[in-house]
């Protein structure tokens, strides 16, 4: 018997130091909460799922794991849990979000091209309540998988990795970081390289063939690996039927719709076009995304990328501060020059919302990102609080919103058993905001901690630490 005590005594000392992760020099100044176990109570919690908003909850997390959630008035806890007051704030589950990235735009010399941002963004997506992220495609697939390894061993701050390869690609992208395949082998030889490495899925782009996506969606899948594109001489209903297993950008690059389309080219302004003149409640678009669901495709909605200019944020999500004076300066005299110009952007921008939250109502996925790429307004961070805003905007609910934005790609990455909801069982990877997200989808600008394996982290003190050094670092 005495063993039996020594034992568990043993046992739950070695618990307790595993849970006390050691962080680096660098991580540890904005670890807030490093308790073996916290309640939070009197808090509003959206738990994720789609279900009602709850009052008055309390939400308790012991070694990382979420232990106990209700009303707070009937829950009991041993005295020596932590207790933080929610009183006035929001609680949800960590953000998911699906079409990420670690590099940004930096155009030289009229050439459009990109550079990894090794320690800015990581940082950035964790202050802004992502948790998890999948990125859609890479430039430095190596120094991403070593990203997700220091930020494993507590070296680095950010969040949990869900890692594409290199961008799969043809000829006819100009630029300089993307490699180009001549045949349907190269795709393949890249899918069993980076497959072996830790790579978890793999994007194919704009110019890739039928028969180049074909060799890469059965090389993947049978690695038991996913394949995303962001397509355009393939159709979305080509890919569909090869089967691909996400298509990236909402609608706004599907050339489906182009009545003259020449098989694997892609006419990007024919098909700009087409989608121009496509009515909102056209049939066709109706039918093109019954298809999808028929053939379980999801769908990513990353609408910061293509937000208008006119009477709209220089950084989309109040990020402007965080970029070096050069691109900011950069930045402010671009979206100067395109105010008042972008009428007819604004209605596409509207019709394509009004597509998205369309598909999901007839029981499509529909995933969320923010693809930080493009002109660069879009960045880590402080763009993935404008998809929940911009979500918002084109008629989801603030429940349907958090729901798209964290359980729905959980499930696509086949981890809901461990995040993107707030529920007993589940990995601690939750978001306080300091206000009322249901009163104002805005406070989600308001994160106050972010909760990954149950430590916290201070989300203003990250993004503080941030000023002025997007683009640099």
């Amino acid at each position: 018997m005495k063993t039996r005590v020594l034992f568990t005594t043993i046992f739950c000392l070695l618990a307790s130091i595993s849970f006390a992760q050691n962080f680096s020099r660098t991580v540890a100044p904005y670890v807030t909460n490093q308790e073996k176990a916290i309640a939070i109570t009197n808090v509003k919690l959206i738990d994720g799922t789609g279900g009602p908003i709850k009052t008055n909850q309390t939400v308790i997390f012991e070694n990382g794991l979420i232990t106990q959630i209700g009303n707070t008035a009937s829950m009991t806890y041993p005295s020596d849990y932590k207790t933080i007051d929610g009183t006035g704030k929001t609680l949800i589950p960590g953000l998911v979000m699906l079409h990420e990235h670690i590099f940004y735009p930096k155009p030289f010399d009229g050439v459009f091209s990109v550079a990894q941002m090794t320690f800015t963004f990581p940082r950035l997506y964790l202050a802004g309540g992502v948790t998890t992220i999948r990125t859609a495609g890479s430039i430095e697939p190596q120094t991403d998988l070593n990203i997700r390894k220091w930020i494993e061993e507590g070296r680095m701050l950010g969040p949990k990795m869900d890692l594409t390869g290199p961008f799969i690609e043809r000829a006819g992208t100009a630029v300089p970081e993307v490699g180009i395949i001549e045949s349907p082998q190269d795709g393949i030889e890249m899918v069993e390289y980076w497959g072996k490495r830790g790579i978890n899925s793999f994007k194919v782009y704009q110019n890739i063939t039928k028969e180049d996506l074909k060799a890469v969606v059965e090389t993947a899948h049978a690695q038991g690996k996913k394949v995303t594109g962001h397509i355009c001489s393939v159709t979305y209903r080509e890919a569909a039927e090869i089967g691909i297993d996400n298509i990236e950008h909402g609608f706004f690059q599907s050339s489906d719709f182009v009545g003259d389309k020449i098989e694997n080219f892609c006419p990007a302004f024919k098909r700009s076009q087409a989608l121009a003149e496509l009515p909102e409640d056209s049939p066709e678009m109706e039918e093109l995304m019954k298809f999808l669901i028929q053939k379980n495709v999801a769908v990513t909605s990353t609408l910061p990328v293509f937000e208008p200019y006119t009477g709209r944020e220089v950084v989309l999500g109040g990020g402007l501060d965080a970029m070096s004076p050069e691109i900011r300066e950069s930045l402010e005299q671009s979206h100067e020059r395109r105010q008042g110009r972008d009428s007819a952007s604004f209605v596409n921008f509207k019709k394509q919302m009004a597509w998205e939250k369309k598909f999901y109502d007839m029981g499509g996925q529909l995933l969320a990102g923010t693809d930080p790429t493009g002109a660069g307004r879009t960045i880590a961070g402080y763009g993935n609080m404008r998809q929940v805003e911009l979500l918002i905007d084109a008629g989801f609910s603030v429940i349907e919103a958090i729901k798209v934005s964290s359980l729905n790609g959980a499930v696509y990455l086949e981890r809901a058993d461990k995040v993107g909801s707030v529920a007993v069982g589940k990995q601690a990877d939750l978001v306080l905001i300091d206000g009322d997200l249901e009163a104002d989808i805005s406070n989600i600008r308001k994160i106050e901690t972010v909760f990954k394996d149950g430590i916290g982290f201070d989300s203003k003190k990250i993004f503080e630490s941030m000023k002025g050094k997007v683009g640099m670092h």
